[in-house]
């Protein structure tokens, strides 16, 4: 639709500012009440009608199309992370220790220029639109999507499809990652307490060693995946902090351990869950120690509905090509939306937002990432047609 690329046009600019203003001015999960307002602003000064409040910072906008129809939800995060920002360009973070390190800044952005074309053209609109600014994304295992549905967002109107979308530094400007299934990986995460006998060093007899019960608990963990995990699945056990001693001549009483559990398949993540719990309970009976575990279960496996991530695909190349979908593996990292996934079918896709110097590009959740902001325009336009092509499928599959 020519219309919504004209419109997208019209707002580019607006975009852009909206980016780099929150980007400025980033909010922890739970705090985006500047963010939440800013969103609110833009809605009225777009002519959308709004409701706000949902997991506290949640808004949820609404375009009604002139036709009636099915209903279609779009969704940003908003959330930034904790992070000390390292970049040196003009609007870096002026919040000390908080950063736009995954670029919900962007999504944002994004979701709000998609809103002002859709406007622009309700009255040809076959359906509904919603527009979902979801707060606490980053705060797993709890998260924005579940408090929100909670909170009653789609109460009124219930999406017949969901889509969301996240920028993506590995994929370049003008391609994008479509997947029929598995999308991102489910997260858990852990902390185990090990708690021994201290002791002098130079008497390990009269001691128990907590960081040689915790070294032997780590090795075991890792045989979880090795031995225990079919080869064809993917499954990954990560140790990411230990903290134990006080001096080198000391033996510690107590080591304390946190790491993740990055599985896709529910079975698997239930078979590796109860291995951790045996190996862990099995080597503190074996040492003759104590442990103390918090086993947090976090969000699922992002698993997209085939239906609508071919229905994705079939936009992307409408607008940009054929090859704008590579194939793509699906990663372990974890997210919110595959919450709404789990109420309401849709897909989860991935913007190319590699910078130019690509050898210079850093991961998300990195101090110094960055984005290429020419790929932003190109995502308010596909969250708008994608929308727009959506509801027209469906209107059809109803006539």
């Amino acid at each position: 639709m020519e219309t919504l690329q004209s419109h997208i046009n019209d707002i580019e600019n607006d975009i852009y500012h909206i980016r780099r203003h929150l980007h400025k001015y980033p909010e922890l999960s739970g705090e985006e009440t500047n963010t939440s307002m800013v969103v609110k602003q833009k809605l009225e000064e777009y002519g959308i009608t709004y409701k706000s409040g949902f997991a506290g910072t949640g808004v949820l906008g609404i375009i009604q199309g002139g036709k009636p129809g099915k209903t279609v939800a779009l969704r940003a995060d908003m959330d930034a992370l904790p992070i000390q920002e390292t970049n040196d360009h003009a609007y870096i973070s002026e919040v000390d220790g908080k950063m736009h390190a995954c670029g919900h800044d962007a999504h944002t952005a994004m979701l709000l220029g998609a809103g002002y074309a859709l406007k622009q053209i309700e009255d040809r609109i076959k359906g509904t639109v919603l527009l979902v600014f979801q707060p606490a994304e980053e705060s797993s295992p709890i998260g924005g999507s579940g408090p929100m549905m909670e909170d009653g967002v789609f109460d009124e109107y219930k999406p017949d499809v969901i889509y969301g979308q996240h920028v993506w530094p590995a994929l370049p400007v003008g391609k994008m990652g479509i997947r029929d299934k598995e999308m991102m990986g489910a997260s858990d995460r852990f902390t185990v307490t090990v708690t021994g006998r201290g002791g002098h060093a130079s008497m390990p007899h009269e001691g128990n060693d907590a960081i040689i019960v915790a070294n032997q608990m780590i090795s075991s963990l890792q045989t979880i995946v090795s031995r225990n995990v079919n080869p064809l699945d993917s499954a990954v056990v990560t140790i990411g902090r230990i903290e134990g001693g006080h001096r080198y001549n000391v033996i510690p009483k107590e080591v304390t351990i946190e790491g993740t559990v990055r599985t896709y398949k529910p079975e698997v993540k239930e078979m590796i869950k109860k291995r951790f719990h045996t190996i862990l309970n099995q080597t503190a009976e074996a040492f003759e120690a104590e442990i103390d575990v918090e086993y947090l279960d976090g969000y699922p496996a992002t698993i997209n509905t085939p239906a609508y991530a071919q229905q994705a695909r079939k936009t992307a190349q409408r607008l940009f090509g054929e090859n704008v979908a590579p194939d793509v593996d699906p990663a372990l990292a974890g997210e919110d939306f595959s919450r709404f996934l789990l109420h309401y079918p849709g897909a989860f896709i991935w913007l190319g937002t590699q910078i130019e110097e690509a050898s210079e590009q850093k991961p998300l959740h990195d101090p110094g990432f960055q984005l290429d902001e020419k790929a932003l325009p190109m995502g308010s336009r596909f969250l708008a047609e994608v929308a727009v092509d959506t509801l027209q499928s469906l209107s059809n599959q109803e006539g």
